[in-house]
């Protein structure tokens, strides 16, 4: 059996994935940057060869490429053709590979297909963050019954996961760029296919522990993930401002949100938003902690890791927001959207089953999670009410900034609302721009002093 699967089925059989873990041993360590990467996927392809063998990841620019105008990206594979595609009429044949949200679409939508292209394992990451991921496999561990970190640097945490807390802690931690900015769109299709603006929004966001100076082990009282929110429309939502930060210990230190409401004229603590709080922007399609698949504090699910599985995913999205490719008439179509402008590939994910607390409320009881074994922000969930019935679905969209040297992505998903049939594309940049940068914001952009100096003015 694979190391990884054989380590994933041993924490199931100790009791659950919640309980803290140490660090893994110094000889499964030694697997990192040989037979597994040193954030942890397997070198190897499979064995069907539908799966490449991991070389280098870079994404070489098309020659349509404007350097002088990145918030436009070309699809580099635009030549390639699909293998096959997957339909109502023949997805018995390939259900092993798909998720609960995946199916459902394809029975529900005749206009529905997964078109399945070459896979492309295209995540890469700078050598610091390689080098802190290898240290993390020996030195980061779970605290709190799984809820918090202890001794981690700013890499992967858990390269060798071992348990669903940690899958899902990788995917809070994901490394996509360590301070990027965007300008999107959030947009909600109702069930009659009406398009419907649910936010304009000028938005930052910074990781401080990929910070290439920043080599200290992070602290409990450290922030893992600044937020921070200008909306430009529509015009109901002109002015607003929010700033959003976790940390490392989010139970010692919960979230922190901050808004500027124009109409209030102040700036107030709203830390519900978080969990099954509706997302604000959503048009009641999504809550809050399903916002990139999922984020937030871990505590009102157990997570039990199944261990690893190959599953067709949404990956190098290039043409979803690409206008010239998919204009938003063939993006958006009533139920989902445009197959056409969608590339999905075969790729080897990690498998998270959450299930609610024993006297925890969320509006989800049940829920899977599907995170790619390269970039753990790709992939996606499935979430059960309380009657077992599948409520929504997620499906995050990988796009590479292949413009720069450590090939950070723009992090965008559509969530499917399968009781209502309206779905909402959080992070639709086809008219924006989502790229990184080097630069930092000083500390005082991410406070509520900001916002209300900012928004009184």
């Amino acid at each position: 059996m694979n190391p990884i699967l054989r380590a994933a089925a041993a924490s199931v059989m100790l009791g659950g994935s919640a309980a803290a873990m140490a660090a893994v041993s110094a000889d499964e360590a030694r697997q990192l940057g040989t037979t597994l990467m040193p954030w942890g996927a397997e070198k190897a392809g499979n064995k069907e060869g539908t799966i490449p063998p991991y070389t280098d990841g870079q994404v070489k620019p098309p020659a349509s490429f404007d350097s002088k105008n990145p918030r436009v990206r070309p699809d580099p594979f635009a030549d390639e053709r699909p293998l096959y595609s997957v339909t109502g009429a023949n997805m018995a044949q390939h259900a092993d590979k798909l998720s609960d949200g995946a199916k459902a679409l394809l029975q529900k939508y005749p206009s529905f297909r997964l078109d399945v292209y070459p896979s492309h394992r295209t995540q890469r990451y700078p050598a610091h963050v390689n080098e802190r991921s290898v240290k993390n496999a020996s030195a980061c561990k779970t605290t709190q019954d799984g809820l918090a970190l202890e001794g981690c640097y700013g890499g992967v945490p858990f390269p060798i996961p071992k348990t669903g807390n940690e899958v899902m802690w990788n995917h809070n931690l994901r490394y996509q760029s360590p301070s990027y900015v965007a300008s999107f769109r959030n947009i909600m299709i109702d069930a009659a296919g009406g398009i419907n603006v649910q936010g304009e929004l000028d938005i930052w966001q910074e990781y401080p522990a990929f910070y290439l100076d920043n080599n200290a082990v992070m602290s409990a009282s450290d922030s893992y993930w600044l937020v921070r929110v200008d909306y430009t429309g529509p015009a109901r939502k002109v002015g607003e401002k929010l700033v959003l930060i976790d940390y490392v210990d989010p139970i010692k230190n919960r979230r922190k949100v901050w808004q500027y409401l124009p109409g209030q004229r102040r700036v107030k603590l709203t830390p519900e938003l978080a969990y099954d709080t509706p997302n604000p922007i959503s048009g009641g399609a999504a809550v809050m902690d399903e916002a990139t698949v999922f984020n937030g504090g871990l505590d009102r699910f157990d997570f039990k890791l199944i261990g690893k599985r190959e599953m067709l995913i949404p990956y190098n999205a290039f043409r979803l927001f690409d206008e010239a490719a998919c204009p938003e008439a063939r993006r958006y179509l009533k139920g989902h959207p445009g197959p056409d402008c969608l590339r999905w590939e075969l790729h080897r994910v990690w498998e998270v089953e959450a299930t609610l607390k024993a006297g925890a409320r969320h509006v989800y009881a049940k829920r899977k999670f599907y995170f790619d074994e390269d970039q753990p922000e790709v992939g996606a969930s499935d979430n059960f009410d309380a009657a077992g019935k599948l409520y929504r679905s997620v499906f995050g969209f990988y796009i590479p900034f292949y413009e720069t040297a450590d090939q950070g992505f723009g992090d965008a998903s559509v969530t499917f609302d399968f009781q209502t049939g309206a779905y909402l594309v959080q992070a639709d940049y086809a008219r924006g721009y989502f790229q990184p940068t080097a630069r930092r914001q000083p500390p005082r952009f991410f406070t509520g002093d900001a916002l209300a100096g900012e928004g009184l003015r």
